[in-house]
């Protein structure tokens, strides 16, 4: 079994997970298959924000075994991570890995004894064909605001060494990509755990500085990021001239029932 496809649901976060993990698995010698009724291992990076995310995850979970009842079905991410205990009564998921977990899903198959291939081939053409891909920064959130699960799946937040963000760009402008967008659960708050690290400002100018890749884009900010120091590096024209921002209530009162500031 060394066939694998890799599917997503969710935020960029998760897209630039499930894209790193197909490159993870595409380096140790996995094909990597464009669908589940093509491949031994189907994998499913999964998203919990609402209910409805949950439902289309178990769709998807038991469409794949239906298509294709001997592959072995893994469920990962953010609802594998909230509630292990739903997809298991699912009765179709072979294999449960929350976030902490997913990025061993090679090491894992390996412990399995699930060999990959001896002869690799290229990469699957839904991974090598974009000209953009997405790099995570940074996961987890500090704020726990009254609505959002992220802080209890993702966890804290924590940011990734500048220098490994720098050598995964590199590689995929290598790749062919022409534009990356970086991504988190809070970019905003990137750096915040990096002694003398001064922020997402500082890694911009790493990337623009010490990298080729032709395109540079931003995922969500929230508003308060928007720093003067940040705002002055549009004045190079590979950042993209983009911004997505959460427009916040008006209402002091909803602000506090939220738990936002």
């Amino acid at each position: 079994m060394s066939k694998i496809a890799v599917e997503s649901l969710g935020c960029k976060l998760n897209q630039a997970e499930t894209e790193s993990l197909a490159w993870q698995l595409f380096g140790k010698g996995y094909q990597l298959a464009e669908s589940a009724g093509e491949a031994e291992i189907y994998v499913l990076n999964t998203c919990t924000v609402t209910h409805v995310a949950d439902r289309k995850a178990r769709h998807l979970l038991r469409s794949a075994h239906r298509t294709n009842p001997r592959a072995m079905i893994v469920a990962a991410g953010c609802y594998a991570q909230r509630a292990p205990e739903e997809l298991r009564q699912l009765g179709v998921v072979s294999l449960i890995l929350g976030n902490k977990e997913k990025d061993r899903l090679a090491e894992i198959l390996t412990d399995r004894g699930i060999p990959a291939n001896k002869g690799r081939e290229e990469p699957a053409t839904s991974y090598q064909s974009h000209t953009r891909s997405m790099v995570k920064i940074q996961e987890g959130c500090n704020s726990f605001c009254s609505f959002c699960v992220v802080p209890y799946t993702r966890g804290r937040e924590r940011s990734r060494l500048w220098q490994e963000v720098l050598r995964e760009i590199r590689a995929r402008a290598e790749a062919g990509y022409q534009e990356v967008i970086l991504t988190g659960s809070k970019i905003g708050s990137y750096g915040w755990n990096r002694e003398g690290h001064s922020g997402l400002p500082r890694l911009l100018e790493h990337i623009l500085e010490k990298t080729n890749i032709e395109r540079l884009r931003l995922s969500s900010l929230q508003p308060q990021d928007l720093t003067a120091e940040l705002i002055g590096l549009w004045a190079d024209d590979r950042l993209c001239p983009h911004l997505h921002l959460p427009l916040q209530s008006g209402s002091q009162a909803t602000l506090g029932r939220m738990w936002r500031g």
